[in-house]
């Protein structure tokens, strides 16, 4: 279960929502410059891998949980799917217009495409899923014991 922000005394639902998603461009750009680098999307210091295809379980610098709820990071895995079918849309449709590849090569090209640009983009696809989660609820960090 997701931990929720504490409450604030006499705030309603809405006030936190409204809160919540009052995301300065500024905020946003510099969150998603973190993602772009594969860095923790609420501080930037510490990296969200700790090894290829591996994320860390939280923030070593300032504690965010990164490995959320079974099913969390299903969004990231949906969102690489579907740049890879777009990207591979876009070299189909530019093959075509570019190119007299015959249809062998240009789907030997699109092969190739559908099998390296997701593993290429899994890191980022997981960083900007996390990071986007950042923006509208916001990160629970490490519960530490004292």
């Amino acid at each position: 279960m997701r931990a929720q922000p504490p409450a604030t005394a006499g705030a309603s639902d809405k006030d936190h929502a409204v809160r919540i998603m009052k995301r300065g461009p500024r905020r946003i750009v510099l969150t998603l410059g973190r993602c772009l680098k594969l860095r923790c999307p609420a501080c930037g210091r510490a990296p969200i891998f700790g090894r290829p295809f591996n994320v860390k379980v939280h923030c070593t610098a300032c504690g965010v949980v990164f490995k959320r709820e079974e099913g969390f990071f299903v969004g990231a895995i949906m969102a690489n799917v579907g740049a890879t079918e777009v990207l591979i849309l876009l070299v189909y449709l530019l093959s075509l217009l570019l190119t007299n590849l015959n249809e062998q090569k240009m789907l030997t090209a699109l092969f190739v495409v559908g099998l390296t640009f997701p593993l290429a983009f899994y890191h980022h696809s997981w960083s900007f899923w996390l990071g986007l989660d950042h923006l509208i609820e916001g990160l629970s960090r490490e519960e530490r014991s004292q």
